[in-house]
């Protein structure tokens, strides 16, 4: 039990108000958008805000007066989710309004702490350590196709509450991590960008008209004599089967072996991967459509289902690994999306027509090599970032932990 001073409360005795977001109309010739609505992509599971890429709408003068938002208002997502993925993520708000307001989308309630009782970075820090507990499940509510919150019921959870000045020094302490976690992120874009670069840079054949010196253009039927589908058989969870990849596995250009299913039947010798094959998504939505990576042999064995194509490459002519990259470039998915097809949600490649179109791509093995390495260079640096990051996360959750439940001692001396 927390120290003396500590208050148990139910949240709403801490808020001034509760309400809903709305989202306004699309903006024509003649109404400009008067708001930027954040939505669910605007928000991610540790309490932060991306104001970025807010959406831009239209919304009555009284609306706004009553939705706009407020430096310290809480944004609890309310509705969305799916199954397996409960809602109630919660961020805060922290910028001024400038020509346009702020409001959020309908799928949010905005939570107006009384600010005489809770500091909001106070109370932000409390939802999200609820959110990822078990018990945010208890709040969970599925209707058709979405999970809502059961808003009541998330309202009367309890709270241990410190003294304004101890709350105050928790949310100092935990600036200085989230300040950490802002340089590591923005190394991580860097390097991301200067990855970027070196593959626009290096490939720099894909875009001009005719291919570099030492560099051929051909069709990628001609250096990729084959492309196969993989296994339709209904797929499970138990792992007595062979282990199948799918389209999430797929992640950044590598195979994440996470997250497996399993094909239940047996599997002809032919299917199973071998090192240096290339996995290329053929069907999905368009975000997801050319996502292309190689197998490194991350299983003992392993499969893939129908909707990959294996592509097979002529090791004489071209790397698997320069194979994925020049998948992977920009122009290439563009190229790629261009010769899908729409179905119903979603869309196709036909591997007929991807292997049709024209490949550049260094004469020299050698040459092809040097660019992945470089490439693979930066992704390294990526991978270390990503590590840094996830370790000073553990560390602050722990710490969150602590000292919200009164059990770390600050500075202060308070909270024991």
């Amino acid at each position: 039990m927390p120290n003396r001073g500590w208050n148990s409360v139910q949240l709403e005795d801490v808020l001034d108000s509760v309400f809903a977001g709305a989202w306004g109309e699309s903006p024509t010739d003649f109404r400009k958008p008067n708001v930027r609505v954040l939505r669910a992509t605007n928000i991610d599971s540790e309490g932060r805000v991306d104001y970025s890429h807010p959406a831009l709408r239209v919304l009555e003068t009284r609306e706004i007066s009553r939705k706009r938002l407020h430096p310290g208002d809480l944004l609890l997502e309310a509705s969305g989710g799916g199954p397996g993925t409960p809602v109630g993520r919660v961020a805060v708000h922290n910028v001024q309004s400038d020509e346009l307001d702020y409001i959020c989308s309908n799928f949010f309630r905005v939570l107006r702490p009384n600010a005489d009782l809770v500091h909001p970075a106070y109370l932000a820090h409390l939802l999200v350590a609820a959110y990822r507990s078990p018990r945010i499940w208890r709040y969970q509510q599925q209707t058709t196709g979405l999970v809502n919150l059961k808003l009541g019921d998330y309202l009367k959870q309890s709270l241990w509450i410190p003294p304004m000045h101890e709350q105050a020094r928790i949310v100092e302490i935990l600036a200085g991590f989230e300040a950490a976690e802002q340089g590591i992120d923005a190394s991580i874009s860097k390097f991301r960008n200067v990855r970027h670069g070196a593959l626009l840079t290096s490939m720099a054949s894909v875009g001009s008209e005719n291919p570099a010196s030492g560099w051929a253009r051909v069709p990628l039927k001609s250096i990729v004599p084959s492309a196969e589908y993989g296994v339709s058989e209904a797929l499970d969870r138990d792992a007595r089967g062979v282990p199948v990849l799918r389209m999430n596995n797929i992640q950044s250009g590598r195979i994440d072996a996470d997250d497996l299913r399993y094909c239940p039947v047996p599997v002809p010798a032919k299917l199973f991967l071998r090192s240096g094959d290339v996995l290329f998504n053929r069907t999905n939505s368009m975000e997801h459509i050319g996502k292309a990576a190689m197998w490194r042999d991350e299983l003992p064995s392993a499969t893939f289902a129908s909707y990959l194509v294996r592509l097979v490459p002529d090791l004489q002519r071209v790397t698997p690994e320069y194979l994925v990259e020049w998948l992977m470039h920009p122009l290439v998915r563009q190229r790629v999306r261009s010769i899908s097809t729409v179905a119903v949600q979603q869309v196709n490649v036909n591997p007929t027509r991807l292997r049709e179109l024209e490949i550049d791509l260094p004469v020299d093995l050698a040459e092809q090599r040097r660019i992945v390495a470089m490439l693979e260079a930066c992704d390294e640096q990526i991978e270390h970032e990503n590590e840094e990051l996830n370790k000073l996360r553990e560390l602050k959750r722990g710490l969150v932990d602590d000292l919200l439940s009164g059990r770390r001692v600050t500075a202060s001396g308070v909270a024991a």
